[in-house]
């Protein structure tokens, strides 16, 4: 197990690292961490932001001083083993493939010699970990897909790319909260709003949760659309089995 590093990242921020790999067991220890930050209340820590392999603490230096700070960090890690992280919550996606909706899925298949229905069945076959959220506002950086349907990046990105579609970079598929660009293949869109900032939460996802896509109809698709529209729509969330 690697030493967790106290890295400086600016006048008001300590990363705190956990590793140097990307890996569910990481994962598990950062959330760890935050949960028992939480249950500390340290005077002068305002947020923590999870990344792949370590957790942000962003303080108010005029409070605690970064010595002080990590101090009491090293405090807490020494309560990491007695933290009971609760069951992560499997949040489901339903997802319109190929068409419009997903115009690279042709290409993904192709690029790994299989046929369209083979990717959306590999796609949607598994559960996805959020290992953290970036790039914009609600982007859920997933680990957990196969490398049966890898495929690269777009060689001149999308100027702009609508909100709600699911792509495929190398070996990540991610979605895109909101119409921005990028360089990710197309496979389909979600009717699901990941970021609204009218919603009580503007952003529908966490990380330590997991996703599971589902594949729909575009009869389904334009009838979840109304329903989130209407704000009447009924997420699918459970719980995750423990392995």
């Amino acid at each position: 197990m690697e030493k967790i590093k106290y890295l400086v990242s600016g006048d008001c921020t300590v990363c705190v690292e956990f590793g140097n790999e990307i890996s569910p067991e990481i994962n598990r220890r950062i959330r760890a961490f935050k949960i028992a930050l939480e249950k500390e209340a340290i005077d002068g820590v305002v947020e923590t932001i999870p990344t792949y392999r370590s957790l942000s603490v962003v303080y108010r230096p005029e409070v605690i001083r970064f010595g002080e700070l990590t101090k009491k960090f090293d405090a807490v890690l020494e309560t990491m083993d007695s933290i009971q992280i609760p069951p992560p919550s499997v949040i489901e996606i339903p997802v319109l493939y190929g068409g419009d909706m997903g115009p690279d899925l042709e290409f993904v298949a192709a690029h790994n010699h299989k046929t369209p229905e083979e990717v959306v069945r590999i796609h949607t076959s598994g559960e996805y970990l959020i290992y953290m959220l970036g790039f914009i506002a609600g982007f859920p950086y997933l680990g957990g897909m196969s490398r049966e349907i890898a495929a690269p990046r777009l060689k001149s990105p999308r100027v702009k790319i609508e909100g709600g579609s699911v792509g495929i970079a190398g070996e990540q598929t991610g979605i895109y909260p909101v119409a921005s660009p990028g360089g990710w293949q197309l496979i389909g869109r979600t009717p699901l709003k990941l970021y609204d900032a009218e919603r009580e939460k503007p952003v529908l996802l966490e990380a330590g949760q997991y996703i599971k896509f589902r594949a729909v109809d575009e009869a389904e698709y334009e009838a979840i659309e109304k329903q989130v529209e209407a704000g009447t729509y009924q997420y699918v969330v459970f719980h995750k089995e423990v392995e």
